[in-house]
């Protein structure tokens, strides 16, 4: 790699699906000379986002490792997919980025679509600026955005440039910090005019805000300020720097990535204002040259891969790892999109790839010494749920080592088989990213599934107690088979479960054989008469008779099931639906179509309220049936601009009757043989 290594500097790509954060990589890239022709999402030419179900998506599903030189400076860019069902494939690259940019859209009417990004920054202590990408569409005023995106970021926006307008159209820009102005040419470097009259008063204004801001945390620029002396351009850049590195404020550029308006603007930023790994390093507690693992791929001819970035220095091939599952480093390989590249060594702050590390996972580090911190990386809630089978049964061995694989490469994958339905279950965050999922397994594998929903967890209970006799007598020769019970059988409350107990007086079933009566009853419970497992029901033995030659465990095992079942269906047998305790999180301007999706589910709203933390933001609590949160996910997106979330707990079992019951009982299918 060309210029002189002073440690790579890993630079984060965040934003809403949509906003054109792949692009802009692709003009980081073109525009720093690291490849000799921007390509595009559009038309299937950009290096990010390569892979067949990216192109057929046109966004990203997967992170993108890139990497570049400007300036004898060598960056990594880490391109975070902004789709909900993908997000969290780059969540842990993202923490241990020295900066991330957020890439908005223009239009303050989506503004809150950043939020998500902005407050998991905050949490995770990132440093990062503001990029507003297609500003040569923009029809509102950046003021209006930034007074939009303010709330939703714990650190003040501070804006780096003013648009210069021609008409509507934005034409370029001032440069607050240089106080320059720039007039923008497709395709190539901005070129610098004079500051318009026009714009004069308003970047004026807006260095004064920035000055001020920055003075707050410099008491020799507020003395300078106060004496009204010009600070030198070195001091603003330095505070600049300090201030973003230190999350005491977010820097907001903008430009067009299409076009390349503003990106050489934003490389000279990164390079003068981007945190060096060390300070990374610092924040997360590195005290040895470790590699911290991100992601694993399965994808490619070189197998398993651990994707990871060095921090604490450089780290070579073949060294020994004093800490984790004491192994040396495998293979070393730098990354273009999906090319890799024999490295040899992980220099200090580089993003790389590393084969035959089968013992580590993601989220772990690899070290010569001490082993950092644990990095606490907040996942979203898993509300997707397909069952899952092979569409040609030899492939049920190869199916399950493939999901496996998928699993390891994606957090918030979760493979599951249930017990009670027999269903192998793949679980995500919502349908679009498992239905990725099955045609990244078709393409790589070869594995064809059949999916549908999930069985719903009906089961069944009594309402009222009965007595019941259970007789089993055969005779076929020889011994033959005797058991004779009686129980009793009462409804419990929700969540009491199977209760067996037995008050048998005088002899009348030796008691060596009531272990197999009290099996017989839990047998007959698998099955109640509407075909749902039973639940909450007290079963007591009072009495039954033997044989001395004919009685037998299994026999009585036989009676208990006879009696059981036949009680059941005299007790006036009732239907359950699981239901779920869900939280809703969105907007405030969606609450109320919210409070009637939930409304239009079956569901009991609980309570309405703010979110904690999030200005403008509603928190609505309620119980909804498992059977209604089919396409809840994707409904809560339309009504929000993408934004509602939901998670979803299991909370209690509630009495379902009248038509939708019938409907559920008649619907019931076979058993799994």
């Amino acid at each position: 790699m060309p210029g002189t290594h002073n440690g790579t500097r890993a630079v984060a790509l965040v934003g809403p699906a949509g906003a054109g954060k792949t692009s802009l990589a692709e003009a980081l890239l073109f525009a720093s000379g690291t490849i000799d022709r921007q390509g595009s999402t559009g038309n299937g030419t950009s290096i990010g986002d390569s892979s067949p179900e990216a192109r057929a998506r046109g966004g990203s599903t997967e992170l993108n490792l890139l990497h570049f030189d400007y300036l004898g400076e060598h960056f990594a860019l880490i391109d975070v997919p902004g789709a909900t069902g993908f997000a969290a494939d780059g969540a842990r690259a993202l923490a241990v980025a020295d900066l991330a940019i957020v890439v908005v859209d223009a239009d303050p009417a989506r503004a809150p679509l950043a939020a998500p990004a902005l407050r998991m920054l905050d949490e995770l202590g990132v440093p990062h600026l503001l990029f507003v990408n297609r500003i040569d569409q923009a029809r509102g005023q950046i003021r209006a955005l930034l007074e939009a995106l303010q709330p939703m970021s714990v650190s003040p926006l501070i804006a780096r440039q003013i648009p210069i307008r021609e008409g509507e159209k934005v034409t370029g820009f001032v440069d607050v910090a240089l106080e320059r102005a720039f007039h923008y040419v497709a395709g190539r470097p901005s070129e610098r005019i004079d500051i318009p009259a026009e714009v004069a008063g308003r970047e004026a204004e807006e260095r004064t805000h920035l000055l001020e801001h920055l003075a707050d945390h410099d008491d020799a620029l507020l003395e300078q300020l106060l004496n009204e002396e010009t600070p030198e351009a070195a001091r603003v850049f330095g505070d600049l720097a300090r201030e973003t590195g230190e999350n005491m404020a977010v820097p907001v550029l903008f430009g067009s990535a299409t076009n390349g308006f503003g990106v050489r603007r934003l490389l000279k930023a990164l390079r003068h204002e981007c945190p060096e790994a060390a300070r990374t390093a610092e924040r997360l507690g590195v005290e040895a040259p470790s590699l911290y693992a991100f992601k694993i791929s399965h994808g490619g001819t070189a197998g398993r891969l651990l994707y990871g970035r060095a921090l604490g220095g450089s780290i070579a091939e073949g060294s020994e790892l004093r800490q984790g599952h004491g192994q040396r480093l495998g293979a070393i390989f730098s990354l273009q999109g999906d090319k890799l590249q024999k490295a040899g060594t992980a220099r200090d702050g580089d993003v790389v790839a590393v084969a035959k590390m089968d013992e580590f996972k993601a989220g772990e580090w690899l070290s010569q010494g001490p082993l950092p911190p644990a990095i606490d990386v907040p996942l979203p809630a898993l509300n997707c749920s397909l069952a899952i089978e092979p569409a040609d049964r030899k492939d049920d061995v190869k199916l399950s080592g493939a999901l496996a694989r998928l699993v390891e490469e994606d957090p918030t994958l979760r493979l599951e088989h249930d017990e009670a339905s027999h269903e192998m279950r793949l679980s995500g965050v919502n349908d679009e990213q498992l239905q990725t999922a099955l045609a990244r397994l078709k393409r790589r594998y070869g594995v064809g599934v059949n999916s549908r929903a999930p069985s719903i967890g009906y089961r069944e209970s009594i309402r009222k107690p009965v007595t019941q006799r259970g007789r089993h007598k055969k005779q076929s020769g020889g011994h033959g088979q005797f058991g004779d019970v009686i129980i009793e059988v009462r409804p419990l409350g929700r969540g009491d479960g199977i209760v067996f107990e037995e008050k048998i007086h005088g002899g009348a079933i030796p008691r060596q054989w009531i272990p197999a009566v009290e099996q017989g009853v839990r047998d007959a419970c698998q099955k109640g008469p509407l075909g749902f497992p039973v639940v909450d029901v007290a079963v007591t033995l009072v009495d039954g008779s033997y044989h001395s030659v004919d009685s037998s465990e299994l026999a009585f095992r036989t009676a208990g099931r006879i009696a059981m079942a036949e009680a059941l269906a005299a007790a006036s047998p009732n239907l359950l639906e699981p239901m779920q305790r869900v939280m809703v999180v969105a907007p405030g301007n969606a609450s109320s179509r919210v409070s009637s999706t939930v409304a239009g589910r079956r569901g009991q709203m609980l309570g309405m309220g703010p979110r904690d933390g999030w200005d403008g933001w509603d928190r609505v609590d309620a119980l909804i049936p498992e059977a209604e949160l089919a396409g809840l996910e994707a409904e809560l997106r339309s009504l929000s601009q993408g934004l509602a979330t939901y998670e979803a707990a299991y909370d209690h079992l509630a009495e379902l009757n009248g038509p939708l019951a019938e409907k559920v009982v008649k619907q019931r299918s076979p058993e799994p043989a």
